[in-house]
């Protein structure tokens, strides 16, 4: 039985793009063995030494018992990954899945020039991908997806309109170019409902509960569910959501943070759930900018699903973390 004797945090500064944040936990077992988590994304003093804390000292057989852990996604990845270790189960086991590797898609940013546009997607089907994610908005869509298209007539492309539209005429021309998914196309769901009624690709909604899922469903807002495990309370939830989505005949996309690599590796995990369907983002982190071993990303656009190693299934360079490390805190 798991009960943790010690804790340890990390608030890391990434040495990539914009420097992006994220925070690390480290849970300890009397046992000696470890399970670590990750906040994808700027946490605060409050989370990280004043709630997770409480995790020290509980009994508890399997981390489905915790409900909403103390510091929410970070301490319940930690005590997923401890778990799978302690039982020598990797966490895609663990949560249901069944798939040993993944289609990956890669995001492709907006860009002044659609020659550019172009040749970095000439570079990521080169390396392998069969699947791109255009980012697109109000001003930068039709033109760019048509140019994509003319360039490779068999490339899967979903496009994601980060919930900037309200007028969705120019969504609905997009369905002209064969679109695999239009990812978040606007915030209110009676708009998207109104956009899958008139287009033949699915729309997908991103919501981050089971009960934001339900009502997305009942409102008949997209056929297909963008995941992103990090945004919920805890991976049991994330489960939750996706047999909801399953039930409603939905496909569902799942899409990691930026981060250090372990909210990637949950990802993954994730994603190798059966009704996980559409290719998966787990293209960032760069793998140089990681602290996990090896690195989670893909290899002539597939991503192994790690089934040799137990929990998440990568080691964390502790060196690493602790040189990154802007402040830490122990318990």
């Amino acid at each position: 039985m798991p009960r943790v004797r010690e804790l340890e945090t990390f608030r890391l500064t990434l040495p990539y793009g914009r420097r992006p944040e994220c925070a690390l936990v480290k849970i300890t077992d009397y046992g000696g063995m470890s399970g670590w988590g990750e906040i994808a994304g700027p946490c605060t003093e409050e989370v990280l030494e004043k709630t997770l804390p409480a995790l020290i000292g509980v009994d508890w057989e399997h981390p489905s018992e915790l409900g909403e852990i103390p510091g929410g996604t970070a301490g319940d990845m930690a005590c997923w990954d401890l778990w799978g270790r302690m039982n020598g189960v990797p966490l895609s086991h663990a949560l249901g899945g069944t798939r040993t590797s993944l289609i990956g898609t890669v995001r492709v940013q907006a860009d002044r020039s659609l020659e550019s546009m172009v040749a970095r997607v000439n570079r990521h089907v080169g390396a392998g991908y069969a699947h791109v994610t255009i980012d697109v908005h109000p001003g930068w869509d039709v033109e760019p997806v048509r140019a994509v298209r003319a360039a490779y007539p068999g490339l899967a492309i979903a496009v994601d309109g980060r919930c900037a539209y309200t007028d969705i005429t120019q969504l609905e021309a997009l369905d002209s170019y064969d679109l695999a998914a239009i990812e978040r196309p606007c915030t209110d769901m009676l708009t998207s409902a109104e956009l899958q009624d008139r287009v033949n690709a699915p729309v997908a909604v991103e919501v981050h509960s089971w009960a934001a899922l339900d009502e997305a469903v009942s409102l008949h807002a997209g056929r297909a569910l963008l995941l992103r495990p990090a945004k919920f309370s805890a991976l049991g939830a994330v489960k939750a959501a996706h047999d909801r989505a399953v039930e409603a005949g939905w496909d569902i996309v799942c899409s990691g943070g930026f981060g250090a690599g372990l909210a990637r590796a949950a990802t993954v995990a994730v994603a190798s759930l059966p009704g996980c369907t559409l290719p998966s983002d787990v293209a960032e982190p760069p793998q140089s900018a990681q602290v996990v071993v090896p690195p989670v990303g893909a290899s002539g656009g597939v991503v192994a699903v790690p089934l040799t190693q137990p929990g998440l299934g990568h080691n964390v360079d502790e060196a690493r973390v602790r040189r990154l490390a802007k402040d830490t805190f122990h318990v």
